[in-house]
């Protein structure tokens, strides 16, 4: 198997549906290729199962959230390069499989490809294209979950998805973990896909005090699994936090404060998970150029 594509999902089934329907028209008849979906507590998406019977399904009663259903989803895989996007994003470039193999073939120490997003809502992908960006290549320090590629050899050689993390800020863990064992993170933004999202709703939203909480959470944990010493890291989130959004808006002082509490609690099962790298690892990783999202 060369290619397993990969996708968590959870109450978007019209979204998986178009994206599923992209999917297959990438890999047509392909028996090198595979596409794998882990439904989770999702009961309305289970409805695309019969539809869609050429995919492996997964399906989760209780939601387990998205970085532990991506590592139980990612040990299934049987392809040689593992494809991870979001249920609403798709592959848009021209004969995206092969150029996504040379592009490894090519780059040897390379155990992760980061894809160029294009975001916003298009009528075809020819259309989504032209609001893609003419940009370099580059070896950077982290990848974003809608669209990116790992060598499977690879993730089998770190701890994989956390599972002590829920949703946002897993692909950071992931990153260190592959630049922890001498890969690099390319990004590459030849190889694209379309993210489905409406830019301009999104910014009507304004705050977003469900990722603000998941964001403290887990960058916090981030810290105290995976640095040496991580008193300072830790302390300089909570007074950035705190000054910029606790301090001004009560919502959020509550998701502070149970953030707090919560990591305490952490603590004591923190021996099961830590996982220290390397301090050049470290630096690195903060050497390195950003994804420029």
């Amino acid at each position: 198997m060369d290619i397993s594509f990969l996708i968590v999902t959870r109450q978007r089934a019209d979204d998986l549906r178009v994206t599923l329907s992209k999917l297959k028209t990438l890999i047509g008849e392909d028996e090198k290729s595979e596409v794998l979906v882990y439904i989770d507590g999702c009961q309305e998406t289970k409805s695309l199962i019969k539809e869609f019977n050429w995919v492996h399904w997964t399906f989760s009663n209780k939601s387990v959230s998205a970085s532990p259903a991506r590592a139980i989803l990612y040990k299934k895989a049987k392809g040689t390069i593992l494809v991870g996007l979001d249920d609403d994003a798709h592959p848009i470039s021209e004969d995206f499989i092969n150029q996504l193999k040379a592009t490894f073939a090519n780059n040897t120490k390379v155990g992760i490809i980061a894809f160029q997003e294009v975001r916003g809502l298009f009528n075809s992908d020819d259309t989504a294209l032209e609001h893609s960006k003419e940009a370099d290549a580059y070896i950077t320090n982290d990848f974003i979950g809608c669209g990116f590629a790992i060598k499977n050899e690879v993730y089998k050689k770190i701890k994989g998805f956390p599972v002590w993390m829920n949703i946002y800020g897993e692909e950071s863990a992931v990153a260190l973990e592959v630049l922890n064992n001498q890969y690099d993170i390319l990004y590459y933004p030849e190889l694209k896909v379309n993210h489905r999202i409406d830019v301009e709703a999104r910014k009507k939203r304004g705050r977003n005090y469900f990722r603000f909480e998941n964001q403290l959470r887990n960058t916090i944990r981030y810290y105290l699994v995976y640095y040496p010493n991580p008193i300072y890291k830790i302390a300089k989130t909570l007074f950035h936090n705190f000054k910029k959004y606790a301090i001004k808006d009560p919502r959020y002082f509550k998701s502070y404060v149970k953030i707090v509490f919560s990591t305490l609690f952490f603590i004591f099962s923190l021996f099961k998970y830590r996982n220290t790298v390397k301090q050049e690892t470290i630096v690195k990783r903060n050497q390195l150029k950003p994804l420029q999202y």
